[in-house]
This record gives structure tokens, C-alpha cells and sequence, in this order.
């Protein structure tokens, strides 16, 4: 390429990056806040909302009616409350008798004894190394 040619281009690219960089500067928004600095001027009073509410389910729909249940699931209920309140009665009598409850009562079991197998053909002898000739 001619080397006019080269020094115009050159040129034009120099006369775009000082553009960008003046209309960068010059528009750039007001310097931000350093950590550790409060707010200041006019908008820097500190909003309170007194009045706030969380938008939630309850709020938009009002309060959810209870379910009805039907006379099996209740019974269920029944049974399960009797269940747990047998089950509690046992514990405190095992605990009357004085036998531990809970992971203490558990007897340790001990781990499974592997017979060792001892192998019946001898293992191969390593094969000979043979040395390089030079």
C-alpha cells in the first residue's frame, strides 16, 4: 500500500480514539462512592418504609380455608398418634429397667473373617533381560 494511503488511515483511526475518548470523559456519570464513605448532598436521606407489607399468598387471596378431613384419615391419625404414644410408653419402660436406649443399646457387630486363599501354582519367574548390543 501507498504510504500516503497508510498515514491517512493512520490519522483517521488517531482522530476516532480522541473522539471516543472526550465523548467517554465528558459523559461519563458523576463519580461513584468508595467504600467506607456515608451518602451525600440532597438524595442522600435514607428512605423508611413504614407502611411495607411482603406480597404473599395470604395477602393477595385471603386466608386459606382448613381441609375437612374424611373419617379414614382421621382414623389414620388416630392410629398413628397411638402408635407413637405406645412406642414412647415402651421406651420410658425400658428405661425404668435401666437398659440404654438409643445407639448405645445397639450391640456391636464384628466385621466378617475373610479366609486368606493361598494360591496353588507358583507365579511365573520374570522374564530374562536382555542386554543391548553396542
Amino acid at each position: 500500500m501507498p504510504r500516503p494511503v497508510l498515514q491517512l488511515v493512520a490519522t483517521g483511526l488517531g482522530v476516532v480514539w480522541l473522539g471516543a475518548f472526550a465523548l467517554a470523559a465528558f459523559t461519563a456519570p458523576p463519580r461513584g462512592r468508595l467504600p467506607g464513605e456515608g451518602p451525600q448532598g440532597a438524595s442522600a436521606e435514607i428512605l423508611q418504609a413504614t407502611e411495607a407489607t411482603p406480597l404473599i399468598d395470604e395477602r393477595l387471596a385471603g386466608t386459606p380455608e382448613p381441609e375437612e378431613l374424611t373419617e379414614e384419615e382421621k382414623a389414620a391419625l388416630e392410629a398413628e398418634k397411638k402408635a407413637k404414644a405406645e412406642a414412647a410408653a415402651l421406651a420410658k419402660a425400658e428405661a425404668a429397667k435401666g437398659a440404654p436406649a438409643g445407639p448405645e443399646a445397639l450391640v456391636p457387630i464384628p466385621p466378617p473373617v475373610v479366609a486368606k486363599v493361598e494360591p496353588t501354582a507358583p507365579a511365573p519367574p520374570p522374564p530374562k533381560v536382555e542386554e543391548p548390543v553396542f
